[in-house]
């Protein structure tokens, strides 16, 4: 394994954390991704301190990078109904919360869905949460990620993530999440121009912040604003600009983590493939 880097994917922690941890462990995963609830809901339940705590062993006993924890899809801070953005402030705390058990990880969300609400608006919402939540004793670092661009979602390009940013009051708290279809779909082309992709993200936001890469292939062209995963290399993107994005030395230490449309076998192949071709 090329410890310098740090593959995994998505798993769930349905049967518990040191269960799930195991798995990766046996894929050959050095870093990870999960629910900490329903994905497609808000329920959650109640964690065991134990299980936690015997995950949170294997992880440091294993030399993991950082794993993330992904927000629920329905959490929207930025929805013209203010009791969705309640409930997405509740169920964002209360990650938050859960995340102290495994310190020093970090928790990545979708920016939301701004519907009819001007873009200024919606990202005084989502900032302003975030500056609710986010005290000087958090141990985990918030995560804004890249998106396609579908719809009114909010993070379609680099400055709209930076109009956030700009707004949070403790920045040392927030970086980036960097998922390849979503800016793929969003029209960047990592395809042909990664170091162009890079230097954009650098002067926009600053690579500083960026800490963490959603490795997906994609099922359309660039800029369709869609945001289909396919798996590496069987999607518009291609297995050898996905592989230039692995060993991309401004790219170097940062966790990858894989949601392709497959199980944690199919990851694991996903994975072996990656790491010979790094290796080559």
């Amino acid at each position: 394994m090329n410890e310098k880097l740090f593959l995994g994917a998505h798993l769930s922690c349905a049967k518990g954390f040191h269960k799930m941890g195991e798995e990766a462990l046996a894929a050959q995963m050095n870093t990870m991704q999960f629910f900490l609830r329903n994905p497609r809901g808000a329920a959650a339940k109640a964690l065991d301190p134990e299980d936690m705590s015997a995950f949170y062993a294997l992880l440091r006993d294993n030399g993991f990078a950082p794993v993330i924890a992904h927000a629920p899809y329905t959490l929207n801070p930025c929805s013209p109904d203010e009791r969705i953005r309640a409930l997405a402030e509740e169920m964002f705390a209360d990650d938050l919360q859960r995340m102290e058990h495994i310190p020093n990880n970090l928790y990545n969300f979708h920016p939301g869905s701004r519907l009819k609400q001007p873009l200024e608006t919606a990202v005084t919402e989502i900032s302003d949460m975030l500056n609710r939540l986010i005290t000087p004793e958090l141990h985990t670092t918030i995560l804004l990620e890249t998106m396609s661009g579908k719809g009114s979602e909010v993070g379609r390009d680099f400055h709209e993530l930076r109009a956030i940013l700009d707004r949070v009051k403790m920045p040392e708290k927030v970086g980036v999440c960097l998922d390849t279809c979503h800016v793929w779909d969003a029209g960047y082309d990592i395809q042909n121009d990664l170091d162009g992709v890079l230097t954009e993200f650098d002067h926009v936001i600053g690579l500083d912040r960026l800490k963490a890469i959603h490795l997906n292939d994609s099922l359309n062209p660039s800029g369709s604003h869609k945001d289909r995963h396919a798996l590496i290399g069987q999607g518009e993107i291609g297995f050898d600009a996905l592989s230039r994005v692995v060993i991309h030395p401004a790219l170097r230490g940062l966790p990858f983590t894989l949601e392709t449309p497959t199980d944690t076998a199919g990851h694991a192949q996903e994975i072996a493939a990656l790491r010979k071709s790094a290796d080559a």
